[in-house]
């Protein structure tokens, strides 16, 4: 059933196809996500210095030779083989930008000048972009900051019985995180912004899985589902938790900080550590973060900080998975949701004793979105029987 029987609205043309268009922006996000970490974790986040072009060029340079009077060149030599990562990454990111927008543009259509208000967001934040590639940051900043507070107040208005509100958060959502991605760059891979990338990312497919059930419309009906609901979001806010230390022992280039020691780090339970240093968000502007820049026993305050929540999250997940697996109906779930949490474990383990090979570290970002995945889909789900 699509959205359109579920709210009692009129299908017709595309928004009788809401649904699907819904699930195809829930598979890119994911694809988006895993690129993302592919990029970040082969040292490539920092191979287009300029945004959103890559040297000037829309697309990339195919030659190091090609590029050899554009700005960016002063700020980091042309290496095509990383190049192609980012600006790749960026292309697809865009897609499901669209794809998102046109989400927002179907679903508020029956909202009094609902298409207005998204369309007017749309169009200053796109007019934002060439004032900031002209260097006019203020006005570029004030017009995205606008943008922003359209879709918050429409949010904010509207009701979620047509997914207007959902949609709308999902597209300011999605704004925001090109304005990460081109803080990224320009601030030269700043942790917190990182870490807050990774986060948008998996909100924003967050935001996509959940819309996509809901438009779908197929709820698993519980006589407790109200209790299991509950438990369900206390367990998406601690792998939340564990994927933001997660993203910053990334960021500050903390995973092999313990060596090849596992469950041990430096071949010591508890080794010497630095937590205050190690959990500094902000350190200014103009600090090249590629690398990292933390002393050793920082790190190996990241890493264990990592290691200890992960052992509380692998707990909360395998009893949450237990009560499912005594609840009628939710065998399948339970199973799926056992298995993702027992591959994540397993490849956080794998990075430390293969020193981080890329295909495992990329895999364990797919993974903790995987989860996510499960959670949310539950939680979109789960409702009480109808009278």
């Amino acid at each position: 059933m699509s959205v359109t029987s579920m709210t009692g609205l009129n299908a017709s043309g595309l928004y009788k196809n809401f649904h699907r268009i819904a699930w195809l922006a829930v598979a890119l996000a994911l694809c988006v996500i895993v690129f993302g970490a592919f990029v970040r974790l082969s040292n490539a986040g920092l191979s287009c210095p300029d945004w959103p072009t890559c040297y000037g060029r829309a697309a990339w340079p195919t030659t190091a030779h090609e590029i050899t009077d554009h700005a960016a060149t002063a700020i980091r030599p042309v290496e095509v083989h990383k190049a192609w990562r980012e600006q790749f990454h960026r292309m697809i990111a865009g897609l499901l930008g669209v794809l998102v927008l046109i989400l927002a543009l179907v679903s508020a259509r029956r909202r009094s000048k609902g298409m207005a208000q998204i369309a007017a967001a749309a169009l200053v934040v796109a007019i934002a972009i060439p004032l900031y590639m002209k260097g006019q940051h203020v006005a570029a900043s004030a017009l995205a900051i606008l943008g922003e507070a359209i879709l918050l107040a429409a949010a904010a208005r509207w009701s979620n019985t047509d997914l207007s509100r959902v949609s709308a958060l999902t597209l300011a959502v999605i704004i925001f995180q090109a304005l990460l991605g081109m803080w990224t760059v320009t601030w030269l891979l700043k942790p917190i912004v990182v870490m807050g990338h990774l986060l948008g990312g998996l909100l924003t497919f967050s935001l996509l899985v959940w819309t996509a059930w809901r438009a779908t419309d197929q709820p698993i009906r519980l006589a407790e589902a109200a209790s299991v609901r509950r438990l369900i979001m206390f367990g998406i806010a601690v792998l939340g938790v564990q994927i933001a230390l997660g993203g910053w022992t990334s960021a500050n280039y903390a995973a092999l900080a313990c060596g090849n020691d596992f469950p041990t780090c430096v071949g010591q339970w508890w080794p010497r550590h630095d937590f205050g240093e190690a959990f500094v968000l902000w350190r200014g502007i103009g600090v090249d973060y590629e690398g990292g820049i933390l002393d050793g026993e920082a790190r190996i305050s990241i890493q264990l900080a990592h290691r200890v929540m992960a052992g509380v999250v692998f707990v909360y997940l395998l009893g949450l998975t237990v009560k499912l697996l005594r609840t009628p109906g939710m065998r399948g779930w339970a199973t799926l949701l056992g298995a993702l949490t027992l591959l994540q474990v397993g490849l956080g383990i794998a990075n430390v004793k293969l020193s981080l090979p890329l295909a495992v570290a990329v895999a364990h970002n797919g993974g903790a979105a995987l989860l996510l995945f499960a959670l949310v889909s539950l939680l979109a789900r789960l409702r009480t029987p109808e009278p």
